[in-house]
């Protein structure tokens, strides 16, 4: 009997895990869904801003944000999220920031290398390697204010411009599907220009008004924040994914471990009985 008590004890204790990682499966979609319809909704706003600065190219364009020049100084900008139980989804991004600045120190000393974390997970497990966090911005993972990530941009350009870094880049998961999230590591700063696509057509010159220099130097600077806020939402919805998987699968883990104690639980049921009457049988012979 105390066998049975004990696997009736385990499968209640599976059942109540059960609900808490199916209720986490249905907040993790709801918040996907949000994070989804975010991303849509800025689509139109960014494809309109990258046809602009297509539109103002003619030839090759050499501005202050797009000069490459030696690295001597770069900063990495690494997404994660403040919570776990998404899978891997924090590892891979701490195990790509670790071989990202081993690469760098290479050729570079500490003191050259500025980290900047967005998300509790990979500012913790890098900071118990003892490497120096430059900045971590707290709270900014699981809510995606454009303001504070704006204000950031803006330091890193004000960097670049008086070349206290000369490169920025960042790492960070791309969401594309519910199912699938890639994660990229790939340049910030110097901007790289978009080329022109080939046209059936010449089209005519026109007159700009102000310059093509004037438009692409106040386009830049929107085209970068908005390409390292794009990064956080991205990030969000990405580890919102990885957190429904991972708990639509603990969830079907669950089940499927009711499923063989109830099984072992009923075997052993029957036989206890099977004894008892075995029991029974021999004393009244």
């Amino acid at each position: 009997m105390a066998a049975l008590k004990e696997i009736k004890k385990r499968i209640n204790s599976i059942k109540s895990i059960r609900k808490t990682t199916s209720a986490m499966k249905m907040v993790s979609s709801a918040k996907l869904h949000k994070a989804e319809s975010t991303i849509y909704n800025m689509l139109p706003y960014s494809e309109a801003l990258h046809h602009v600065m297509e539109s103002s190219l003619t030839g090759d364009y050499s501005g202050p944000l797009s000069h490459e020049r030696p690295v001597l100084n770069v900063a990495i900008i690494a997404f994660s999220s403040d919570s776990s139980l998404c899978g891997a989804f924090n590892s891979n991004v701490s195990r790509e920031l670790r071989k990202t600045i081993d690469q760098y120190k290479k050729s570079l000393s500490d003191e050259h290398i500025f980290i900047y974390t967005i998300g509790k997970k990979v500012y913790d497990n890098i900071r118990k390697t003892g490497i120096t966090i430059t900045k971590n911005f707290e709270n900014l993972a699981g809510k995606a204010d454009y303001n504070t990530i704006a204000g950031f941009a803006e330091s890193l350009i004000t960097q670049f411009g008086n070349n206290q870094i000369d490169r920025v880049e960042m790492i960070y998961h791309h969401f594309k599907r519910a199912g699938s999230q890639e994660l990229v590591n790939e340049p910030l700063l110097p901007v790289i220009i978009p080329v022109p696509e080939k046209q059936e057509y010449q089209n005519g010159d026109y007159i700009f008004e102000p310059s093509r220099e004037k438009i692409l130097r106040m386009l830049i600077p929107k085209s970068i924040k908005l390409q390292l806020y794009t990064a956080l939402l991205d990030s969000n919805a990405s580890e919102y994914a990885a957190r429904m998987i991972a708990m639509q699968t603990a969830t079907d883990n669950a089940d499927d471990l009711v499923n063989e104690l109830t099984i072992e639980f009923n075997k052993s049921r029957q036989q206890a009985i099977t004894n008892e009457l075995l029991d029974l049988a021999g004393g009244s012979m």
